[in-house]
């Protein structure tokens, strides 16, 4: 079995390949979530591992914007609970001059940066992992990044869990070129666009409240061909052969321009314990 991650080593989406697939499986790490996508397209792998959403920021609209091209199916779901730390070279708050981290973990960690280092300046780069690499060469700077990326890359920790809320859990998704075998408690992910029009939005969702299914998300997305046209990306509980299911997309589809089912697959189970 092979994996392909967004990567380098020590992100968190690796941690979240390394708790659904073990530290023995063939896991692989891409520079970015659309290299995700190819290699799994292309068969190089039989699985991708890519960020969805935080429960602090939000959706990852890159992630999303990609279902729209792809044939790919969302076969499964990965929480993994977030805690940032603190790490340089040498340990030493006070010789912190520069602090590297990604975009998302940044944001997590403001009130703390804020307070404890509120005129060094705060460089982004494309992962924490990244962060922790560039700083393994850089004496006066601090990295925000994970508790394994300060083993991996050999670094001291200056503060334990930074992030401003304790309920910090990012949501990933397995990819592969086929769907999940069915479970006993599913979830099911759609792409659908709908007419511009008023009510056109109630008129899409009355069905899945007509058959008691329980929708857990919706986003809007651009949908990049035509200015203010946008596409709706949901979750809903339960899976598609379902015969509620089944009876509801049935009349969604009276409604819509066009409705794709990216997937159903298992709920996720409950988050492992917080990464220390």
């Amino acid at each position: 079995m092979s994996v392909a991650y967004l990567g380098p080593e020590g992100t968190f989406t690796h941690l979240a390949c390394l708790q659904r697939f073990g530290a023995s499986g063939d896991v692989r790490p891409e520079h970015s979530i659309k290299a995700v996508f190819d290699a799994v397209e292309q068969g190089q792998v039989d699985y991708g591992v890519v960020p969805v959403e935080n429960s602090l920021e939000g959706i990852v609209n890159h992630t999303l914007d990609l279902f729209v091209d792809s044939s790919l199916f969302i076969c499964g779901e990965i929480l993994q609970e977030v805690s940032h730390f603190l790490m340089s070279k040498t340990g030493n708050k006070e010789e912190v001059q520069t602090i590297y981290s990604h975009p998302q973990a940044v944001a997590q960690c403001s009130r703390f940066l804020a307070e404890n280092f509120p005129v060094v300046p705060v460089i982004e780069v494309g992962s924490t992992a990244i962060a922790a690499h560039k700083v393994a060469e850089e004496k006066s700077a601090a990295a925000i990044a994970s508790s394994a990326a300060a083993q991996h890359y050999d670094l001291k920790i200056i503060a334990s869990q930074i992030e401003d809320y304790p309920n910090n859990v990012t949501r990933f998704l397995v990819i592969s070129k086929s769907p999940a075998e069915k479970s006993d408690r599913d979830k099911t992910s759609l792409l659908l666009s709908i007419r511009d029009r008023s009510g056109g939005l109630c008129e899409i969702l009355k069905p899945f409240a007509q058959q008691g299914i329980n929708l857990t998300k919706i986003e809007s997305r651009p949908s990049k061909k035509k200015p203010w046209e946008y596409l709706f990306y949901m979750d809903v509980l339960g899976h598609q052969d379902d015969e509620a299911m089944r009876t509801a997309l049935g009349r969604m589809k009276e409604n819509a321009i066009f409705i794709r089912i990216l997937g159903s697959y298992p709920v996720a189970e409950a988050m492992k314990s917080r990464c220390t």
